[in-house]
């Protein structure tokens, strides 16, 4: 499994470092495969890592020593809180470019800094995840380079030339290094849990953030069919 996980690591770092290459993503009305990526990833946060971190509540209140309704609140307070952050990077940055301008170097590195830990979490979560085995590890590894399609897009139209140069490479190797934190680092369920709570969080700001903006002109049965699609496969494991 760990050299499945790693060539699915490779995956997610060649999305990173190649996501320019696919130019089709880049028209207006937005892409539908975009959209659709979105959908995927909404549905993969809602019908699966929700569902089970709402089930291993019992692990969360013995680690807080507290009962298991305040647990559970306090796991979906860190998947708000993995909202919120992202939510304001997304600000700082959009206030960088008004008029049109790049985000300047400071705004750049913020940004591509939470990304890399982003990474770096989703790299670990390859070999430590709510649940075992292959089905579980099939349905992260398609969610999670749907979505890296979609973040990486975005974060490329933001930065310009600075994604080239720099942040696809750093955040490939953020993946890689997430993975291989995981072969030596085996963190308690409650933390997994805690990591996934967070990463909740940030892939429904991220989707929602590259879905909604008025100029995107962003594609709504493609979102909404590839979401009720994914979320039929997931009830159907």
């Amino acid at each position: 499994m760990a050299l499945v996980a790693f060539l699915i690591a490779g995956v997610f770092a060649a999305v990173h470092v190649g996501i320019g290459v696919l130019r089709f993503l880049d028209v207006t009305p937005r892409s539908r495969w975009l959209s659709a990526s979105g959908g995927v990833a909404v549905a993969y946060v809602f019908l699966h890592i929700l569902p089970e971190l709402a089930l291993h509540r019992t692990v969360f209140a013995e680690a807080l020593d507290t009962v298991a309704e305040r647990a559970e609140a306090l796991v979906y307070s860190l998947a708000l809180a993995g909202l919120v952050v992202f939510y304001g990077l997304e600000r700082t940055v959009k206030t960088s470019r008004r008029g049109g301008a790049v985000p300047g170097a400071g705004t750049f590195w913020l940004h591509i800094g939470s990304f890399t830990v982003y990474n770096v979490i989703v790299g670990y979560l390859l070999l430590h995840r709510e649940s075992d085995g292959a089905w579980s590890l099939a349905i992260y590894a398609c969610a999670m380079i749907l979505h890296f399609i979609t973040t990486d897009h975005g974060l490329r139209a933001d930065h310009k030339a600075r994604y080239d140069t720099h942040a696809r490479w750093i955040l490939a190797a953020a993946v890689m290094a997430g993975w291989a934190l995981g072969m030596w680092v085996t963190l308690p369920e409650f933390w997994i849990g805690g990591l996934f709570a967070f990463l909740a969080g940030g892939i429904v700001l991220n989707v929602l953030k590259e879905e909604l903006p008025e100029e995107r002109e962003s594609r709504l049965w493609p979102f909404v069919f590839s979401a009720v699609g994914y979320a039929a496969v997931l009830l159907a494991i």
